[in-house]
C-alpha cells in the first residue's frame, strides 16, 4: 500500500532569510522565536550551531520549518532544542511537513547521540512525542482602556502599583534603555545565582527586531531600579526577560514595571499580555497569577534516548551547589563568566 502523505524535500536555510520570515508571517502559530534573524544571533553572540530546516513540496513550495539549536558541552550535557533561552520555536506548516521536520530532528537526535531534543512549542497538536509539563505561562487579557484594566485589579495590587508613583519613580522606554536594562538584568540573575547573557545578545536583538522588541526601564532620578524587555507579535506582547535591583523591593518598583508595559501595550494596540514562562508553583508564577491572568501550559515536546527529561537548570540537585556560589561573585567577575557560561544552558 502506498504511503498517501506527500513526498516532502528537506532544505537547509542557505541565505534566504526573505522567504523563511514570510512563511513565519503567514503560517499559523507562529512567533517571533521563528524569525530567521535568531539564527544569526545566537550563532554570532553564542557560538551555537544552528539548523534551520524547510520542508519542500515536488514544486518547491515550503510546506513546514523548523529551527532548531545545538548546544553542547561536556559538564552540562547534548541538546537540540528550537528554541533555546527563549519560549517557543516549535515546528511550523502543514501537518505532513511538521511530521517530516520532526522526523529530521529525532533522527539528528540519534545520530547525534544528544541527551534531549525539546520543541518548544505553544501547539502540541500532532506531534507524536512526550510532553514537558515543567514550564507554564500567565496570560493576562487587556481591555482597550487603560483605565478599565487598573480598576479590574484588586484594591491591594492597586496601592502597590501606586506606591512607586508616589515615590517618584519614572518609567522610560526605547531601544537606548536596553544599557539600563542589561545593568539592572545582569544584577538581577547574579543574584539569582544564574548566569546572565551576553550584553551583545541584547544589542543584536535591538538592531534586529526595532519594530518588535521593547526595552523598558523603572528609575528613581538617575538610577535603574528595574527593567525588562519584551517582543510584540501580532495581539500579543511577551515579557522574556524581566528584572528588579533587590534594594528596590519596597519600592515596588517591579510592580511600577509591569504596570508601566501594560499601559504601552494598550497603547500599542496589544490585546494579550504574556507573563513569559514560569515554573509551576514557584515564586515567579505567584507574581504572575496576582495579575488576574489564567494559566497556560507550555506543550513543550520532547525525545530522549535516555532518563534526561530537562536540561540543566538551578533547581537540579546535581548543580545546586553552582547558584550558591554564583551568588557569591562580584558582579564584574559574574559578568565576564556568566555569558561564557550560559551558552551552555539553554
Amino acid at each position: 500500500m502506498s504511503d498517501p502523505r506527500p513526498q516532502l524535500e528537506l532544505l537547509t536555510l542557505n541565505g534566504d532569510a526573505r522567504a523563511w520570515d514570510e512563511f513565519v508571517t503567514r503560517a499559523q502559530g507562529s512567533s517571533f522565536c521563528h524569525l530567521s534573524s535568531w539564527r544569526q544571533i545566537l550563532s554570532d553572540t553564542l557560538g551555537a550551531e544552528c539548523l534551520y530546516w524547510a520542508a519542500a513540496d515536488a514544486e518547491g513550495a515550503w510546506q513546514g520549518i523548523l529551527p532548531l539549536v545545538r548546544v553542547r558541552s561536556r559538564i552540562f550535557g547534548h541538546y537540540l532544542v528550537s528554541l533555546p533561552f527563549l519560549n517557543d520555536g516549535g515546528p511550523l506548516g502543514s501537518p505532513a511537513a511538521r511530521d517530516r521536520l520532526v522526523g529530521e530532528a529525532v533522527t539528528e537526535a540519534r545520530r547525534s547521540a544528544a541527551d534531549l531534543l525539546e520543541l518548544r512549542t505553544r501547539d502540541p497538536c500532532g506531534l507524536e512525542l512526550p510532553v514537558s509539563s515543567r514550564k507554564i505561562t500567565v496570560l493576562l487579557q487587556l481591555p482597550s482602556d487603560v483605565d478599565a484594566l487598573f480598576r479590574s485589579f484588586p484594591a491591594k495590587l492597586r496601592s502597590q502599583i501606586r506606591r512607586p508613583m508616589k515615590e517618584g519613580l519614572t518609567v522610560r522606554f526605547g531601544p537606548e534603555q536596553r544599557e539600563a536594562f542589561y545593568e539592572v538584568f545582569s544584577r538581577a540573575m547574579r543574584d539569582l545565582g544564574t548566569p546572565v547573557l551576553p550584553r551583545a545578545f541584547f544589542e543584536r536583538i535591538a538592531a534586529a527586531f526595532p519594530q518588535l522588541a521593547v526595552f523598558g526601564v523603572v528609575y528613581r532620578g538617575d538610577q535603574p531600579l528595574a527593567a525588562g524587555c519584551g517582543f510584540i507579535w501580532r495581539d500579543e506582547f511577551e515579557m522574556t526577560w524581566a528584572g528588579a535591583l533587590r534594594e528596590s523591593r519596597p519600592l515596588s518598583a517591579n510592580m511600577l514595571l509591569y504596570w508601566a508595559f501594560m499601559e504601552q501595550m494598550i497603547a500599542r494596540g496589544v490585546r494579550v499580555f504574556n507573563f513569559g514562562r514560569c515554573t509551576p508553583g514557584g515564586g515567579t508564577h505567584h507574581f504572575k497569577q496576582q495579575w488576574g491572568g489564567r494559566d497556560v501550559p507550555l506543550p513543550w515536546r520532547q525525545f530522549s534516548t535516555g532518563a534526561v527529561k530537562a536540561p540543566p537548570s538551578p533547581g537540579d540537585p546535581a548543580f545546586s551547589w553552582g547558584p550558591r556560589l554564583w551568588r557569591r561573585l562580584p558582579l564584574s567577575i559574574a559578568n565576564r563568566l556568566g555569558p561564557r557560561l550560559v551558552r551552555f544552558i539553554p
